[in-house]
């Protein structure tokens, strides 16, 4: 009897090494084996082999339990009435495991959004939710693919826990796994896909509402090895084993990363959130919807703001300023005046000059707080006294101020300065008549 190959071996060889061939293979078993089959034989006893490995497990799939989705291959061109360009629409299929039922509608995009939509929408067609959605791997809806352990988006994954049921993405490179979105896609591609090519579409509403159509065609359409129709066999099996829909359709929001800014703020959507002044320079997890922004730093909400409109906003909390900031904020110009004003004439008179002479009131916010600063080490007296020589002396800054109360030049006796006299007389002195 000739020796027998070790096929098993022989296979592990030819999927780890892209390059080996069946001939390398053979040539090898018959260094080996000089006496052994010939290369025809062989080929014949390999793929005899090969046959009772691919095993096929038929899947049985239970009432309510399963809904496979995925996005066709083929898009429907959406026309521009004006003569714009053409806009590709997608198609989203899901199809119900025990029943086949199936939910089709086309989106403008593939994009989180429209992923998401299209799965509320299909659960409000079925009326309940399954145990179980089975999605391809695509980055819409899984962030990182594995056989083992797949990545969710993390708002796909909140719409699931929303909705009570778990997501289990097909394996990569296994078709088997979503067979039933695979026929979905290819009936959903041959039913309406090619069923609408000879129409001409110029919006998604448009195009949705001959979907429906054709949609509900094929759910009634009768099986052709078994009794019934999807629908009826939906009506029979699946539908009353769905969860029942949540009292509130889900919130679509997306999850973003920012890092905090040293003003205690992130950007988003080309505007401005705060967050506690102690997480600067941290990286925080951004949860979005139409409406607010909410804010998590390791899994814990810091912040929640309502969304703004437009560009260049910035929404804060004051409660997220450190301290010395929240003060700074609480002097306008008219406070800053006002307690001027109960210190003295003088003083008042020097706030108001601080904040005449800058371009900004703001601009002078400082000089005037450092001043009320001093006013808590000096008394009122000396304050009066040192803001009259800065106005005399024209030194109306801060650090005049405080050189003034350092050095006790308050206590000197305030002379005015003497009026400058006009220049004499001279030929090169043209004077303001030559300029008119």
């Amino acid at each position: 009897m000739l020796p027998m190959p070790d096929f098993a071996e022989l296979h592990r060889q030819r999927r780890r090494h892209a390059h080996v061939t069946q001939q390398l293979l053979w040539e090898e078993y018959r260094q080996a084996n000089p006496d052994g089959y010939r290369y025809s034989r062989f080929c014949e006893l390999y793929q005899r082999w090969r046959s009772k490995q691919d095993v096929v497990l038929r899947q049985e799939h239970k009432a309510g339990e399963k809904l496979f989705v995925d996005w066709a291959g083929d898009t429907i061109p959406i026309y521009d009435p004006r003569g714009g360009p053409v806009q590709q629409a997608h198609l989203f299929v899901a199809v119900l495991g025990a029943s086949s039922y199936t939910y089709a509608e086309v989106t403008p995009d593939e994009q989180l959004a429209s992923w998401i939509g299209a799965h509320v929408r299909a659960f409000e067609f079925f009326q309940g939710t399954p145990k179980l959605v089975v999605p391809d791997n695509a980055k819409t809806g899984v962030t990182k693919a594995c056989r083992y352990d797949p990545d969710l988006n993390p708002t796909y994954q909140e719409m699931a826990m929303h909705y009570g049921l778990g997501v289990v993405p097909a394996r990569p490179y296994k078709p088997r796994d979503k067979a039933k979105a695979e026929s979905g896609v290819l009936l959903a591609e041959r039913w309406v896909i090619a069923a609408l090519r000879h129409r001409k579409f110029f919006s998604i509403e448009e195009l949705n509402q001959a979907i429906r159509e054709l949609r509900d065609r094929i759910n009634q359409r009768p099986f052709r090895k078994r009794e019934g129709s999807r629908a009826s066999q939906f009506m029979a099996v699946d539908k009353p084993a769905l969860n029942p829909l949540p009292t509130e359709p889900f919130d679509l929001s997306q999850w973003s990363r920012a890092r905090v800014n040293i003003d205690y703020h992130i950007a988003f959507d080309t505007n401005y959130y705060s967050v506690p002044y102690n997480l600067v320079h941290e990286l925080v997890e951004v949860r979005s919807t139409p409406t607010t922004i909410e804010l998590f730093y390791k899994g814990q909400r810091v912040a929640s703001h309502l969304r703004a409109r437009g560009h260049g906003h910035t929404v804060t909390i004051p409660e997220h300023r450190p301290r010395s900031h929240q003060a700074h904020l609480e002097w306008t110009p008219s406070r800053m005046v006002h307690w001027a004003q109960s210190i003295g004439p003088y003083t008042a008179r020097l706030f108001e000059r601080i904040l005449a002479d800058k371009p900004h009131p703001e601009m002078g916010f400082r000089s005037c707080l450092g001043i009320i600063r001093l006013a808590g080490q000096y008394s009122v007296a000396r304050m009066e006294a040192a803001a009259e020589r800065a106005l005399v002396t024209g030194a109306c800054r801060y650090q005049s101020v405080k050189s003034i109360l350092k050095n006790s030049l308050d206590a000197l006796p305030v002379v005015e300065p003497p009026p400058t006299s006009p220049p004499p007389p001279h030929d090169n002195i043209r004077g303001a008549e030559y300029f008119d």
